[in-house]
């Protein structure tokens, strides 16, 4: 069933709590309803959006806003490991990382309580605590609005990075629609437990290891740093994590220990290529971000990397200017441009 409604509220629709209208908004509820929307008469521009949760409305839409009801998870191979699980964009994500646990399949279990539907893990390449979605996918089945045909992508073919897919060209962007992924999951215990503190804090609950016993503690680690949508919104991690030269990692750092004192240790992730991941929050935090509010904008207090709808009557203005502060602050002490991860819409 298709359902659409003009100049729609969107202050649900984000976790941001924008109060922002649609021109026009159409939800859907099966992937046949697909071939019935006629795309080239929509109002321009048009934007497929899941939960909201990545996203900051800068003003009212002037086009049209689609959203995916399709929602079923459904095993479809099963052999004594690897498991296929195809899954309905519309799908909450964390709907699926609770199934999957609960039928003790491994894979997904790191990125429980991330915010956002299955569709849209798969355009921004979701991640957290060592593991990216990428890893688990094996399929993107999309509806192509040009060609008008249904198409399925490996995930090979993706181009997946850091926060970023193939969907998120300029050339295609908006093209094509996911309808379901297929994740393949693995009945063989596969725990990542390296990011961070997350192998003491698991260890430290003397039970055995399950992805039911990640998820829990994940969930527990996630609700003591980041701020329920409902009571203050936000759209989670703001800034990407800036990725750099070991030389100027090695410049922050002699920077830094000079400041905080010789034996002060950076933050910080070495990958494979040689470069370094430093965590954007703990330069917010040193550029003295952390808790600061301005008008109805904070910096939350509790996870720098978050800015907040502090009152939930911030205009998308307030939530900008903030935004430009902190990547100008960050510029003038460590030399690096932050991007956010958040894209404005």
């Amino acid at each position: 069933m298709i359902k659409t409604a003009y100049y729609q509220d969107l202050t649900k629709m984000n976790t941001f709590g924008m109060k922002v209208k649609a021109r026009c908004f159409i939800e859907y509820d099966s992937v046949a309803d697909l071939v019935d929307i006629e795309f080239e008469e929509l109002a321009r521009p048009v934007l497929h959006i899941g939960g909201g949760s990545n996203l900051l409305f800068t003003d009212d839409f002037k086009g049209t806003v689609l959203h995916s009801k399709i929602n079923f998870i459904e095993i479809i191979s099963e052999g004594p490991d690897r498991v296929l699980v195809s899954v309905g964009a519309g799908v909450v994500f964390d709907d699926f990382c609770d199934w999957a646990a609960k039928e003790g399949l491994w894979g997904v279990e790191n990125l429980s309580y991330i915010p956002g539907e299955v569709g849209a893990s798969a355009v921004q390449n979701i991640g957290a605590y060592g593991v990216e979605v990428k890893d688990v996918i094996k399929t993107v089945y999309c509806y192509d609005t040009v060609d008008e045909e249904f198409v399925n992508f490996d995930v090979e073919d993706l181009e997946y990075g850091y926060r970023d897919s193939a969907f998120k060209d300029p050339e295609i962007k908006g093209r094509y629609i996911v309808t379901h992924v297929v994740f393949a999951l693995s009945r063989t215990p596969q725990p990542k437990l390296d990011y961070g503190h997350l192998k003491e804090a698991v260890e430290a609950t003397g039970a055995e290891l399950t992805p039911l016993l990640i998820r829990k503690v994940i969930i527990k680690i996630r609700k003591e740093k980041l701020p329920e949508p409902s009571v203050m919104g936000s759209a989670g991690s703001f800034f990407k994590n800036p990725v750099i030269t070991a030389d100027h990692f090695a410049c922050i750092e002699a920077a830094a220990k000079a400041e905080l004192g010789a034996d002060y240790k950076v933050p910080h992730y070495d990958l494979p290529d040689g470069t370094v991941k430093v965590p954007a929050a703990w330069m917010i935090e040193q550029c003295g971000w952390k808790g600061k509010r301005s008008g109805n904008a904070a910096v939350y207090d509790k996870q720098p990397l978050v800015i907040v709808n502090y009152t939930g009557e911030a205009f998308p203005e307030e939530i900008i200017s903030l935004e430009r502060r902190i990547i100008a602050s960050i510029k003038a002490k460590f030399d690096i441009i932050f991007h956010p991860e958040v894209e404005h819409i």
